[in-house]
């Protein structure tokens, strides 16, 4: 398995918006993980100037790629955990489609994401691993992406469902809304999820009122995965929690 957002392992870091509230900080605490809060990127919109997965994207499971933006306050967090930092070549601004050249997600051997606007450093290093690209229209494919097993994805973009489905990804398709995002109409499951282990997905909140709750509960059960709730309120997009394993 060569994919960084599916632990072989329990983590023990979760990196999370700065601005997550105190239940699900102290809830990722109290499952031994080390919150690392995220800082604000300037240049871009507040909606999701605090959102780790449009800063940070990990090539695998102990080298990060890291927006110039913000590549300094990382580098100090990160320097004496064992993790390499790679510099991106993209400086990230305000509005799409020059914020999403890190907001790729993984499934399997493949990376999603509109490569007419992956950081073209990331596009290197992706396939330095091993890694083809699935393009799709969607550039928030990991704001729009919950991965929960290695093949197994949970999305409500139509595009990467129909893209995925081509390549033998087991893809579950949700209604779109449901999940808050302040400043935004809705946000999306990929940005309120994160994998806390093999066996366990986190969820910023609770997923009741989506319409779609019955679906994703099936399958979760189809993976026999257990749905972690951080928090009793409603499930809110934080722009993912990447969770790492450190030595």
């Amino acid at each position: 398995m060569n994919n960084p957002f599916v632990l072989e392992e329990k983590g023990n870091i979760a990196i999370i918006d700065g601005r997550a509230s105190s239940s699900i900080v102290n809830n990722l605490k109290k499952r031994n993980l080390e919150v690392i809060l995220t800082c604000k990127c300037e240049e871009l919109y507040d909606s999701i100037s605090y959102h780790p997965d449009i800063v940070i994207h990990p090539i695998n499971y102990n080298t990060l790629m890291i927006a110039p933006n913000v590549f300094e306050y990382y580098e100090d967090i990160f320097s004496y955990k064992g993790f390499k930092l790679i510099k991106g070549e993209k400086k990230l601004l305000r509005n799409y489609p020059d914020n999403i050249a890190y907001n790729v997600a993984r499934v399997s051997k493949y990376a999603i994401h509109n490569i007419r606007y992956t950081d073209e450093k990331l596009k290197f290093y992706l396939e330095k691993e091993g890694i083809s690209f699935i393009n799709v229209k969607q550039g928030y494919s990991k704001c729009s992406t919950a991965i929960i097993n290695n093949n197994a994805i949970i999305t409500s973009d139509v595009s990467i469902y129909k893209e995925s489905k081509k390549y033998n990804i087991d893809v579950c398709l949700i209604k779109q809304g449901f999940i808050e995002l302040p400043g935004l109409n809705y946000g999306f499951i990929g940005g309120a999820t994160g994998m806390l282990s093999q066996y366990e997905v986190l969820f910023t909140g609770n997923y009741e009122e989506h319409e779609s709750k019955k679906a994703i509960d099936n399958f979760l059960k189809k993976y026999r995965l257990k749905p972690i709730f951080l928090s009793e309120d409603k499930i809110i997009d934080v722009g993912s929690i990447i969770t790492l394993k450190y030595n």
